[in-house]
This record gives C-alpha cells, sequence and structure tokens, in this order.
C-alpha cells in the first residue's frame, strides 16, 4: 500500500461531496438537474505482467453525469411562468447572440416587450400571423410583445351575421284592402345594430332592418329608417334582398367571387363630421347562416373583424405553446408559439451556468418543433418546473461520501505509521 491509493480516495470523495454540495445548494432552483459523481478505478499495466496480480492504484472521477429526470411541477399563477411536462428545452438566444437551452421557464417582460429570463437571454420561438394563427416562418426567433406602443386599428372587412327572420311574416306593406286589414309592418320590427370601424379605429354603427316583400321568400336589406320630418325627407333605399327555397333555406344573394356562400356588400361613411376626410369603406355582410323558419325573428351572431387601437393587457400560453395575448380594444390574438429543441444525447450537453446548456459535439445538434409535436412534451402556463434534487437522498449520500473521506484518510495514516516503523528499525 502506498500513499497514492488513500491520496485518490480523498479527492474522488471530495469531488462526490463537491457534486452533492452543487446539488443540494439548487435543491430551490427552477429548472435544476441534479448531478452525480461516477468513478473508475486506476490500475498500471507492466508489459508481460501477469493478469491480476497487480493492487491498482486508486480511483479517478470519471464523470459528473446530470440527471435529466422530470422535476414536480409548481403552481404559480403568473402566465409568464411556463413549464415543460416531458421532454424538450426551451431555445434561447443569449445576450451575445450564441444559443441556449434551459428548463426553467420563469420568463419575463423587458421594458421593449422582449421575452427573456433572468440573465436577459431571449426566448425563441415561431412567428405567427395574427389573422389566420398559422406560422408565418420556419426558424425560431426572438418572442416580443407590443408593449411600448398599442397595436394599430383594423378597419372591418367583414360582417358575420346569423339570424332567423319569421317566415310567419307577411308583406310589411300590408292590405288595407283585406278583411280584416293588414297593417303596414314597421321598418324597425325586423332590424339589428354592430359596431365596425374606420382604418383609424373610430367606430360607427351599422344598422340592417329587413322587410318582406310581395313576393314568396323574399325579404329586402335596408341600412336606414325613413325620416319624413328630415329636411328633405330620408327615404330610405334598399341594399340587397335575402332570398329563401321553400325549406327556409336561404338562396341569395351570392357571394362575389372569389367568395363564396351568401353575402351582401354594404358601403359605410366614416363617422361625422369625420375631420380628416377619410372615404367611405366596403364591408362584406356574410348570411350564409341566416334562415327563414317558422318562429320569432332572432339574432343568434353578429361579429365584425375591425377594431380601435389596444393596448396589452395579458399574456397567456396554450399547451401547445401558442402565446395569446389580451389588449384592451377586446381582441385576442396568436402572437407567436414558443419553440422546443431537443437532443439525441442530452447527457452530452455542457451545463454554462444561468440554468442554461450549449449543445456540443457530444450531444449532437438540436431539433427543433414545439410542444405536444411528436415527442416533445406539453407546455403549463402559470406553472415552473421544480429542481429535481431528492433532498433527502443528498443528505444520505453526504453521509456516505464522508464516511469515505475518512476511511481513505486512515489508509494515509496508515502507511504513515507503517513508513514509521520502518524508519525507526535499529
Amino acid at each position: 500500500m502506498s500513499f497514492q491509493q488513500g491520496l485518490s480516495g480523498l479527492n474522488a470523495a471530495s469531488k462526490n461531496l463537491d457534486v452533492i454540495g452543487h446539488n443540494i445548494a439548487n435543491s430551490n432552483t427552477v429548472g435544476f438537474k441534479a448531478s452525480r459523481a461516477e468513478f473508475a478505478e486506476m490500475v498500471a499495466n507492466a508489459i508481460g505482467s501477469a493478469g491480476g496480480s497487480n493492487a491498482g492504484i486508486g480511483v479517478e472521477t470519471a464523470n459528473v453525469a446530470q440527471q435529466f429526470t422530470q422535476g414536480n411541477l409548481t403552481i404559480t399563477g403568473n402566465s409568464l411562468d411556463v413549464a415543460i411536462n416531458g421532454n424538450g428545452f426551451f431555445t434561447l438566444q443569449l445576450p451575445d447572440g450564441s444559443s441556449a437551452y434551459t428548463r426553467a421557464g420563469n420568463f419575463k417582460l423587458d421594458k421593449v416587450g422582449n421575452m427573456v429570463t433572468n440573465d436577459n437571454a431571449k426566448v425563441m420561438g415561431y412567428p405567427i400571423d395574427p389573422a389566420t394563427g398559422l406560422r408565418t416562418g420556419t426558424d425560431p426567433i426572438p418572442m416580443v410583445f407590443p408593449t411600448s406602443e398599442p397595436i394599430p386599428a383594423k378597419q372591418t372587412t367583414k360582417i358575420i351575421a346569423a339570424f332567423n327572420l319569421d317566415a310567419r311574416a307577411t308583406d310589411a306593406a300590408g292590405d288595407p284592402a283585406a278583411t280584416p286589414p293588414v297593417p303596414a309592418t314597421p321598418r324597425a320590427t325586423y332590424g339589428t345594430s354592430i359596431n365596425v370601424f374606420d382604418s383609424q379605429g373610430v367606430a360607427k354603427p351599422v344598422n340592417l332592418y329587413f322587410q318582406k316583400t310581395a313576393t314568396d321568400n323574399t325579404w329586402d336589406v335596408y341600412d336606414t329608417l325613413d325620416d319624413p320630418t328630415a329636411v328633405p325627407p330620408v327615404v330610405g333605399t334598399a341594399i340587397g334582398q335575402i332570398t329563401f327555397d321553400n325549406n327556409g333555406v336561404i338562396t341569395g344573394p351570392a357571394a362575389t367571387p372569389p367568395a363564396t356562400g351568401f353575402s351582401l356588400a354594404l358601403s359605410v361613411n366614416p363617422t361625422p363630421p369625420n375631420p380628416n376626410n377619410l372615404p367611405a369603406y366596403n364591408v362584406d355582410v356574410s348570411l350564409d347562416d341566416v334562415t327563414q323558419f317558422g318562429r320569432k325573428f332572432a339574432v343568434s351572431d353578429l361579429s365584425q373583424d375591425g377594431y380601435t387601437a389596444g393596448d396589452l393587457t395579458g399574456i397567456n400560453v396554450e399547451n401547445n405553446g401558442m402565446i395569446m395575448t389580451r389588449y384592451s380594444n377586446g381582441v385576442t390574438r396568436a402572437e407567436g408559439q414558443i419553440a422546443l429543441s431537443s437532443f439525441r444525447n442530452t447527457q452530452g450537453l455542457a451545463s454554462v451556468g444561468g440554468n442554461n446548456w450549449v449543445a456540443t459535439f457530444e450531444s449532437g445538434q438540436p431539433v427543433t418543433g414545439t410542444a405536444t409535436d411528436g415527442n416533445f412534451g406539453a407546455l403549463r402556463s402559470g406553472a415552473l418546473e421544480d429542481s429535481n434534487v431528492d433532498l433527502t437522498a443528498e443528505l444520505v449520500n453526504m453521509m456516505t461520501a464522508q464516511r469515505s473521506y475518512q476511511a481513505n484518510a486512515q489508509t494515509i495514516k496508515t502507511q504513515d505509521q507503517i513508513m514509521s516503523t520502518l524508519v525507526n528499525l535499529r
């Protein structure tokens, strides 16, 4: 026995204690993955020596391996806290422009609207067209939200209307010669209203009135009421007709190609006094879900696609990583989708601090995608992934490592006593 074995054992036990201490210190670190020290024996071989006759020269630290097991999820209620439940890493762009990966989803918004980590690394995701909710690119880019200025207004281009016109209604003009006389039906009897927006986000109410005509299953559509008291008197002009078949199913007007279905065009003048002289704009009124059945007039849906300018009021992340934003003008839309990355060999990732890893030759290049796609896990908004450190196990391991350190120190002490005995031989 020599000092070499005991000294290597002290170094190995010390390294083990370092790893255990690091785990314990990060037991409350979001997204932290515990490590373990892995050891290997050292043996000095000589050419021609008989196998098994060498006692070995001690131990070495072969590897410090991280354990990428799932941590528990803790509900925080903060919408910018995001946890990965399953496989994958959040993709980051570090301040120096390089890429990194993390499991810690405690994100923030900086003063210009970037979604960032505590180290000011930008969270990467896929751009989304707010109008369609579809991706507009295949490469992840930093996620940015309009926090410093409102989203611009959008002019109304379409109204979707769904309602039932009473099949029992008679000609709106009435028939005073009938027995008994049939009175005229006021135009306002069957009507509805909705606000639309011009290109600067100024709202204007649009009225739609429906009058049954003398022709079976046919209704005239107006956007104004008659006003005989006005100077000159106002007499409304029909802007179109709605027709039905004998089953109460709409048959006209046909939409203007390339659109399909049934719709009518409505010209809207901006709200007076219109100081900026904005021109009139056309709105397409979709009538696909309009019916004529023998029940009361009722509107089941009336919506439009315009809005005024609005400030960001909230963010929510769905389980597939889609980032939905809410604005003060009532608009909710998709602004992006968080990108995830996976690796062929996660053990090959190199830890660089700040809860981040970087790719290496051993880990392979990242495969990017989105949550719930392929082998990627799902995201949980308002939650964080806890450290996967088992504190009880680490404390037991610490006691074991301490005993190992003491035992190796004892071998050095014993070797010292033997050396003293040899030196003191007479």
